[in-house]
């Protein structure tokens, strides 16, 4: 899900002519982005926070051995007592907002789930057509609420 959202990325001038920044951060370390970047022919800036608890401090990633679980605003129990246990456990999409102001940085907004689907060009256009988003389409069951198991790395579609 995190793939295709940053295939959705557009031009950076437009965010950079307005004094703004996109950064995109994965917990794999720079050796595996690298050659994964290259293959999907992004640009924008992707970093790593391999070994250190930036992860955790977002609630992107839900390890109870290391830090309290908590998504999309909601503790474990909460998750446990809607039936979505997916949301208690792994490596699950984020986005979050900074400003910084000269020396000091501050945290603006973060959204979780399915909170980054505005951003998803890809659905927009979907959104707007008779079989929409066309989720599950292959009978498939969808086991984390996200809906995404028709998604695809664009490199393996198998069409142009």
């Amino acid at each position: 899900m995190c793939s295709f959202l940053a295939d959705n990325i557009g031009h950076l001038a437009h965010l950079h002519a307005r004094d703004t920044s996109l950064a995109v951060v994965s917990r794999a370390p720079q050796a595996k982005i690298k050659p994964f970047k290259a293959r999907m022919g992004w640009t924008f800036p992707w970093y790593s926070s391999f070994g250190s608890d930036c992860n955790y401090d977002f609630h992107v990633t839900l390890d109870e051995d290391i830090a309290p679980v908590e998504y999309n605003y909601r503790g474990k129990a909460e998750h446990g007592e809607a039936d979505m246990p997916w949301f208690t456990r792994g490596e699950l999409p984020g986005l979050s907002v900074f400003l910084r102001d000269g020396r000091e940085t501050f945290h603006s907004y973060s959204t979780y789930a399915r909170g980054g689907d505005l951003l998803i060009g890809t659905y927009n256009y979907l959104d707007l057509t008779p079989f929409g988003r066309q989720e599950g389409r292959d009978g498939t069951q969808d086991f984390d609420g996200l809906g995404d198991l028709w998604v695809r790395h664009h490199d393996r579609y198998g069409v142009k």
